[in-house]
């Protein structure tokens, strides 16, 4: 990697962290060059829009989030123990990698009814962990671990509501069990769709 590559890197690593505090909407090119000890013409030569850096943004989290959510959890055996690797894998997301806990979750309530490049990337990120969810609890049911009857999407999608919820508890209600509930939502989740409760 090239030092324009290595500062590029830098600035959307920076980026991130500041996001997940004040949104993509609260990205300045301004703040960042200050903290950066770089120009704004330095930094805006790297990104040339607001835009654009909030989509490199977007896209260096959702690797990052990959890398530590998703493959170290699709290494574990097939079923039941891959499903609770990305559940709990998430819940460390959440609360530990970044500051201001997932920008995903500060970016859907940014971008919900906003249309544009910005909003379908993070279309895309968030169709594409409902989906590893789903295969994941499809898996599980091929597996033999849930029930013939069980509907992956269904799964993924109460799944997802109680991650969501657990940041929530987390982060706004500083509320000390919102693992723990999140982990009981979880056990109650899997025992409905378990062949052997």
């Amino acid at each position: 990697m090239g030092k324009g590559a290595d500062t590029k890197q830098a600035i959307v690593e920076r980026a991130m962290g500041v996001a997940s505090l004040v949104g993509l909407e609260g990205l300045s090119i301004g703040a960042l060059s200050k903290t950066l000890g770089l120009s704004k013409s330095g930094l805006f030569a790297h990104f040339q829009s607001k835009e654009t850096l909030q989509i490199e943004v977007l896209r260096a989290a959702e690797m990052y989030f990959i890398q530590r959510v998703v493959r170290p959890a699709i290494a574990e055996p097939r079923g039941l123990p891959r499903v609770r690797a990305l559940f709990e894998r998430w819940l460390g997301w959440s609360e530990r990698q970044l500051p201001g806990g997932c920008i995903f979750v500060a970016a859907a309530t940014e971008y919900d009814d906003r249309p544009g490049p910005v909003r379908e990337v993070l279309v895309q990120a968030q169709r594409d962990w409902i989906e590893t969810l789903a295969r994941a609890a499809s898996i599980a049911r091929d597996e033999g671990h849930f029930r013939p009857d069980v509907d992956p999407r269904q799964f993924a999608f109460e799944l997802n509501a109680f991650t969501l919820s657990a940041h929530y508890f987390h982060r706004l209600l500083a509320a000390p069990d919102s693992a723990a509930l999140a982990r009981r939502a979880f056990d109650n989740l899997v025992t409905r769709a378990s062949t052997h409760p």
